[in-house]
C-alpha cells in the first residue's frame, strides 16, 4: 500500500467527540504509514497555511476532552472561487493527497467547493450537536449534547418543584428538533416545541394553556417543564415566558442552555462513533474514495455523497415522533 499525506481540519461549531475523532485518524494513519497534518481554525488555517504535523504523542490523552485541539471557526470567504483556488494551491504545495473535514453541512459545502479546484480526495465526517445531517443516524457530539441538556433539565426540575413554577428550557438545534425531542423525552418534559411541529404562536399558547390546566387538575399546582429549540419563538423565549404567565396565572422562568451544550467530556457513544468514523475515513482514503461523507446508519458504516447531505432534509422519523405523541404534548394537533 502506498503511503499518503493526509490532512484533517475541524470546521464550524465544535462538538464533543471531535478530539476523539482526530485521535482515531492520527492513530490509523500512523499505523498504516501515512503522514498526517492538522490545519488549525478550520478553513482559515487552510487558506493561511496554519498547520502542524500530528502524531500519536500529540493526541495522547485527548479522547475524553471536549472541543478540538485544532480549534474551529467559520470562514465566510471560503465560498469565493479565489479562496477555493488558494486552498487547492496550498494543499498541492504541501503535497497533500487527501483532506478529512469534520463538521456540519456548512463544512461539507466548503469541502465540495474545494473539490472544484483541487484534484485530491475529500472526505467528510459529520460533527455537530444538531444531528441534522442527512444520511446518518447520529452525528459526533449529539449524544453528549443530549446528556448535557437532560442534566440541566433535571436540575431545573428541582427548583421548579420547590417553587411550583413553569420553566422554559431552550436547547440548540437551529432548524432541527432532534436535540430538543431527545432531551424532552429523556428529561420527562411536559411539552416540547420543535421546528418540525411548530404551527403558529397563538395555537401553541392555547395548547399549553389547556395542558397546564389539565396538569394542575391531575397533579396539583406542581412544576411544568417545556423544552423548545432556539430561535423558534418569533419574539424570543422571554416574550413566550411573559405570555404564558398571563395565560396560566403562574410564575414562568426561561432558561437558555446556549453553548454549554457544545462543551464537556464526550460520552461513550460519541467516543465510539468518533473513533469508528475516524478509522473508516482513513480506510476510505486508502480505497480511493472521494467526495463522500463517512457515517453510520442502522448500525453499519455508510458512504453518502457530500452534496446529498444538504440536498435532502433529515426527518425526525416515525418512531421518535410516535414516542413524543405518546409521552408529550398529550393533546397536540400534529400536522
Amino acid at each position: 500500500m502506498t503511503s499518503k499525506r493526509i490532512a484533517v481540519l475541524t470546521s464550524g461549531g465544535d462538538a464533543p467527540g471531535m478530539n476523539a475523532c482526530i485521535r482515531a485518524i492520527v492513530v490509523a494513519c500512523e499505523g498504516a504509514g501515512h503522514t498526517i497534518i492538522g490545519f488549525e481554525h478550520g478553513y482559515n488555517g487552510l487558506l493561511e497555511q496554519n498547520w502542524r504535523k500530528l502524531d500519536s504523542k500529540k493526541v495522547h490523552n485527548i479522547i475524553q476532552r471536549g472541543g478540538t485541539i485544532l480549534r474551529s471557526a467559520r470562514c465566510k470567504t471560503f465560498k469565493q472561487d479565489a479562496s477555493g483556488q488558494l486552498a487547492a494551491n496550498n494543499l498541492d504545495e504541501l503535497a497533500i493527497d487527501a483532506l478529512i473535514v469534520i463538521g456540519g453541512d456548512g463544512s461539507f459545502r466548503g469541502a465540495v467547493h474545494l473539490g472544484k479546484f483541487w484534484g485530491g480526495q475529500v472526505i467528510g465526517l459529520p460533527g455537530t450537536i444538531d444531528n441534522d445531517i442527512y444520511g446518518c443516524d447520529a452525528t459526533i457530539g449529539y449524544y453528549t449534547a443530549i446528556d448535557t441538556a437532560v442534566s440541566s433539565i433535571d436540575k431545573v426540575r428541582d427548583t421548579a418543584d420547590a417553587f411550583e413554577r413553569i420553566f422554559l428550557v431552550e436547547v440548540m438545534g437551529r432548524h432541527a428538533g432532534f436535540l430538543g425531542a431527545s432531551a424532552a423525552l429523556a428529561g420527562a418534559a411536559n411539552y416540547v416545541i420543535l421546528p418540525e411541529l411548530f404551527t403558529d404562536p397563538e395555537s401553541v399558547l392555547n395548547e399549553i394553556q389547556q395542558q397546564v390546566a389539565i396538569h394542575r387538575q391531575r397533579y396539583g399546582h406542581e412544576s411544568y417543564i417545556i423544552v423548545l429549540t432556539e430561535n423558534l419563538w418569533p419574539s424570543g423565549i422571554n416574550a413566550l415566558a411573559e405570555a404564558l404567565e398571563t395565560r396560566t396565572d403562574g410564575e414562568v422562568r426561561p432558561v437558555i442552555l446556549g453553548h454549554v451544550q457544545r462543551g464537556g467530556s464526550p460520552v461513550s457513544q460519541d467516543r465510539i462513533l468518533a473513533t469508528t468514523l475516524g478509522v473508516q475515513a482513513v480506510r476510505s482514503i486508502e480505497q480511493g474514495k472521494n467526495g463522500i461523507m463517512v457515517a453510520t446508519a442502522q448500525g453499519d458504516v455508510v458512504e453518502v455523497a457530500l452534496e446529498e447531505t444538504w440536498q435532502h432534509k433529515k426527518t425526525l422519523g416515525n418512531t421518535l415522533t410516535h414516542c413524543m405523541l405518546t409521552m408529550l404534548n398529550e393533546r397536540h394537533h400534529w400536522p
